[in-house]
């Protein structure tokens, strides 16, 4: 085991990013995530790489696309209202089938909102959020040490399937500070012969490119793009089970908020009641199959979130909507409470 440092959750995702080869970023300060940008202009500069704040989300995004297009690792994060404006950009990268990491520690809204941290970008994320036919393979850390993790994770899946990976991250992941391990984490590479690196008058030449005007070769890459992620979603799912060998209830919750529900469970466990809790670690791909070996066993499914209920919809397909599912959620900014998850648990276990 490598030497624990003790980091916010902002600085392991950019030092992680650096262990995992990325020497390309761009971005643009935004409260609650200015500390990845901050951490990169210092440390880029030391390695040989390039730290650039940009004039604007847009041009990030943009130069991360040129970036991306080259085979080279590159990266940009954002908070909520910045990672709006990077949308298309990131629906240009899907188009290209380009690979990159883009980081959202997310704060409140809608608009500016507030910069507390929130989970309501939720939709955006799993969604695609740009225009067009595609998705983003999504991560929820819930420690710094996942912070760490994933962000290596999530360069290498991004590489694997030539698709944007997205940390989504709440703003309390982001700041709070913890032991984290970065250097015996194992990184992998793949060979990348589609980028663009020059010919040398050796070879065909790579072209990168979103534009199809033949409707029928845009229509045969779409379904190919959805082939690639139908594999994704059956390879790539990844969920923590927290005390579900028994459970009569199950939370659902990620990030922050999970840890919060775990704290509930433990102490709805000592009154008695058999509750436990599915993690999703991969928001897209939804891990369906840790939600369909459990329905049978559970009479109810609590969302526990810091919106208004995003994930729901996804619960209730992954349970073909066989049981019902609740609502325990905090919105703005706020973070539920483990008395508040707790009285959720009672009420839905009948206790008195």
């Amino acid at each position: 085991m490598g030497e624990k440092v003790l980091m916010k959750g902002n600085e392991a995702i950019a030092e992680a990013a650096i262990k995992a080869g990325c020497r390309h970023y761009f971005g643009y300060p935004i409260t609650p995530q200015t500390e990845v940008a901050a951490y990169m202009s210092k440390r880029m500069p030391k390695i040989g790489g390039v730290f650039l704040q940009a004039e604007s989300e847009i041009a990030a995004i943009n130069m991360v696309i040129g970036v991306a297009a080259t085979g080279k690792r590159v990266m940009t994060s954002s908070s909520s209202p910045g990672i709006s404006l990077k949308q298309e950009g990131i629906s240009y990268l899907a188009g290209c089938d380009l690979p990159a990491l883009v980081v959202n520690v997310e704060r409140g809204g809608p608009g500016l909102g507030g910069i507390q941290p929130s989970q309501s970008d939720y939709w955006q994320a799993t969604k695609a959020g740009g225009h067009g036919d595609y998705h983003n393979i999504v991560l929820a850390p819930a420690s710094v040490q996942e912070m760490a993790a994933l962000t290596i994770k999530g360069f290498e899946l991004a590489d694997k399937y030539g698709m944007v990976a997205m940390i989504l991250a709440d703003g309390t992941m982001g700041q709070m500070m913890e032991p984290v391990e970065i250097d015996d984490i194992e990184i992998k590479t793949v060979d990348k012969p589609w980028a663009l690196t020059g010919t040398g008058m050796k070879r065909e030449h790579n072209i990168v490119n979103s534009l199809y005007l033949k409707p029928d070769l845009l229509e045969i890459k779409n379904f190919e793009r959805y082939e690639k992620y139908a594999v994704v979603e059956r390879d790539e799912a990844m969920y923590e089970e927290y005390l579900m060998d028994d459970a009569e209830i199950c939370i659902v919750a990620f990030g922050i908020t999970s840890r919060v529900a775990k704290n509930a469970i433990n102490e709805a466990r000592a009154k008695g009641i058999k509750v436990g809790m599915i993690r999703p670690i991969t928001l897209w791909p939804f891990p369906k199959k840790a939600f369909e070996a459990r329905v049978d066993q559970c009479k109810a499914f609590i969302s526990v979130e810091m919106n208004m209920g995003q994930m729901i919809d996804d619960v209730k397909l992954a349970t073909s909507c066989k049981k019902p599912v609740y609502l325990c959620n905090r919105v703005g900014g706020m973070i539920p409470s483990p008395e508040e998850v707790l009285a959720k648990i009672l009420e839905v276990g009948g206790a008195k």
